[in-house]
């Protein structure tokens, strides 16, 4: 039975997010606001919620996971970050980004991108995603909460349960959601950074 928690998006309820991180460490799927649309998050580690999210989405081989990071410091541990590229993370975080950036040896091979070994990293300007991060105390594998077909994510949480609800372990109701994804940076090309997709972050600063 799907779980489903009204957490408060400035000050979230400590015992709420324990509930969820220990969902996520047992290997469920979730479905949680963020500072731009909602998403879906598993455990990193997790073969199984892993194509789950894959199924519910129906992505391909090729699209980029992200992972849902605390900081600029946890970012430089799961992807090969310059001085350069350092710089230019930290001018933009925390906020609605995600940046593609060359995977380092701590993300699975199955997380990357197949050719490019490319993953997606994002640090979130928002309460809940910020304390589930930090009771976790690792990275949530992440995905915006977009359906096949459909042009927009889903925002309200009670459509997402209503819709998902046999399929997630957990939906936390955090108010409405935007329909406005993170912008996305691809910053593992010498050639520079390329915005890949326009969405809640200013991406003038990247052109």
């Amino acid at each position: 039975m799907t779980q489903y928690f009204h957490i408060h998006p400035e000050n979230p309820q400590p015992r709420l997010i324990k509930q969820a991180v220990n969902i996520i460490r047992q290997g469920g799927v979730i479905a949680y606001p963020t500072d731009s649309a909602y998403a879906l998050g598993c455990h990193l580690g997790d073969k199984d919620a892993l194509a789950k999210i894959i199924r519910i989405r129906q992505l391909d081989d090729k699209h980029h996971f992200t992972l849902l990071c605390r900081d600029l410091s946890e970012i430089a541990t799961y992807a090969k970050v310059d001085n350069a590229t350092y710089r230019l993370l930290k001018a933009h975080t925390p906020g609605a980004y995600t940046f593609i950036l060359t995977g380092s040896s701590e993300v699975p091979r199955r997380l990357m991108h197949p050719k490019r070994k490319t993953i997606g990293l994002r640090v979130p300007d928002h309460a809940i995603c910020q304390a589930l991060l930090a009771e976790l105390n690792e990275p949530l594998l992440t995905a915006t909460l977009q359906l096949p077909d459909e042009s927009e994510p889903l925002f309200d949480p009670d459509d997402i349960l209503e819709r998902l609800g046999k399929q997630l372990d957990l939906v936390i109701n955090g108010g409405f959601g935007t329909l406005i994804p993170t912008t996305v940076i691809d910053l593992s090309q010498e050639t520079g950074a390329q915005v890949i997709r326009e969405g809640a972050g200013d991406s003038t600063a990247f052109k």
